[in-house]
């Protein structure tokens, strides 16, 4: 019969046993230990503070507010980053104002802009949704700006370091982009659009034609703040003379700037007229800024007249004086001059017994003649009565026609024209163009305006 074993601990073995424990302890404190400190958490987050700064701008007199945003949460999986200052000029991609509501609004709108970089994996809070906010620890509050700048290149940086190229830029280049953030307004935000100019209401259905952009190649063109507007024009007149290119112009202008106002009733015609197509002399009071928008009608900047030829009175057009409501433009802190379109019609086109220098009507004259000398007689009334340390003038370019099968009272049509062009049908400058650039250059440099294509 076989004997039992005592059980027993041999000292050797029990000093084994209990250096194999001590060390599994040690093992299992010490990784745990650095798994706590280097492991990223899901729901890590970047805060990007945009400061206020002042930059330059291109617009009116080159000052500018600066862009004030809330921070900027964007989630992270791989690293944690905040970065306390970013300066952000204005003008610096002005696409931020179309998210600028969900930026400073309620938690659970997706930030739109995703930041990417070259070293940090960003992704956008649409794809992880927000999360509880926390306290920057100690650690993330090492990170400063200049490690963004230096390290992860992102892309909005590269922007705010780059030179603002508005100023100086052409913006003559560029193509059409289509954008569901326009238009800027509608016939319903805006009661000055007149039955004559009122495409939605005299029957048009597709408004896509009103959501297109013009993008210049290599910069970029700021957006229209018309609450900025109406502070540079505060105080001030801002007048278009000319036909009713100018006056879209500034139907548009008025329906822009009143977006900005909180009380229409605010905004009024100074004499109480309401716009019609006939009528063509306006002048709209922005009273919270004590500032006036102005139109007045004028087809050719000279005088229309009538002469007697022969047993008859005939309509002329009096190349060597200024449109009798000249007297109206003067004084203005702006003005805008125009005039292109009504040189194309039959009678300024053929010339004959139409225009007027004194008492003699020209049997005969070339319409780009009479042109050169109509614009020299406006060029020389603005040298002489406007003065330039006040007033802004601008003439701007003529349009081009798209009238197909004839001209506007002919039977020509603009149905085909549906889509912008992003590409240029013509080489040839127009000729009008050229005489207007070359007039506006009076004594040698003197220019009495800018020329805007």
């Amino acid at each position: 019969m076989e004997r039992q074993r005592s059980f027993s601990f041999k000292p050797t073995r029990l000093l084994v046993f209990s250096f194999t424990i001590f060390s599994s302890i040690l093992f299992l404190s010490t990784f745990t230990t650095w798994l706590t400190n280097y492991t990223p958490s899901i729901h890590q987050q970047i805060h990007l503070y945009f400061n206020t700064s002042t930059s330059s701008s291109s617009v009116g007199d080159g000052e500018s507010d600066s862009v004030a945003l809330p921070p900027l949460t964007v989630h992270s999986l791989t690293k944690n980053l905040t970065v306390n200052v970013v300066k952000v000029p204005t003008l610096i991609d002005n696409r931020l104002a179309r998210t600028q509501k969900s930026l400073s609004g309620s938690k659970s709108e997706p930030v739109r802009h995703h930041v990417g970089a070259s070293n940090v994996n960003f992704t956008s809070m649409e794809e992880y949704g927000t999360s509880p906010e926390r306290v920057p620890s100690k650690e993330e509050k090492k990170v400063v700006a200049g490690d963004l700048v230096g390290k992860t290149q992102v892309p909005i940086l590269k922007k705010i370091e780059q030179k603002k190229r508005v100023e100086g830029c052409d913006l003559t280049k560029g193509y059409w982009v289509f954008d569901e953030s326009y238009p800027l307004y509608s016939k319903v935000s805006c009661p000055f659009i007149d039955e004559g100019f009122d495409c939605e209401g005299n029957g048009r259905l597709n408004r896509s034609y009103t959501k297109w952009r013009w993008q210049p190649k290599g910069c970029d063109l700021p957006r229209f703040n018309a609450t900025k507007m109406l502070e540079l024009i505060r105080g001030k007149r801002l007048v278009f003379v000319g036909d009713s290119i100018n006056r879209n112009q500034w139907e548009s202008m008025l329906c822009m700037l009143l977006g900005a106002i909180k009380d229409p009733t605010r905004v009024y015609e100074s004499r109480g007229r309401k716009i019609t197509k006939e009528k063509g002399n306006y002048s709209f009071r922005f009273l919270d800024y004590q500032c006036t928008v102005e139109y007045y009608v004028s087809h050719f900047l000279v005088h229309e007249s009538k002469a007697r030829i022969g047993q008859k009175r005939r309509s002329t057009l009096r190349i060597d004086a200024i449109d009798h409501g000249s007297s109206r433009w003067r004084g203005a802190d702006i003005v805008v001059f125009n005039t292109a379109h009504w040189w194309s019609h039959s009678k300024t086109q053929a010339g004959i017994y139409y225009y007027q220098e004194r008492g003699l009507v020209h049997p005969q004259l070339n319409v780009s003649t009479a042109f050169r000398k109509a614009l020299k007689t406006w060029a020389s009334w603005v040298d002489k009565h406007i003065n330039h340390r006040k007033t802004h003038v601008f003439f701007r370019s003529s349009a081009p026609s798209h009238f197909r099968g004839g001209d506007w009272n002919s039977g020509g049509h603009c149905t085909e024209a549906t889509l912008p062009l992003n590409k240029t049908l013509s080489t040839t400058y127009p000729e009008k163009n050229i005489i207007a650039e070359e007039v506006m250059l009076v004594g040698g440099d003197k220019r009495v305006g800018i020329f805007l294509h």
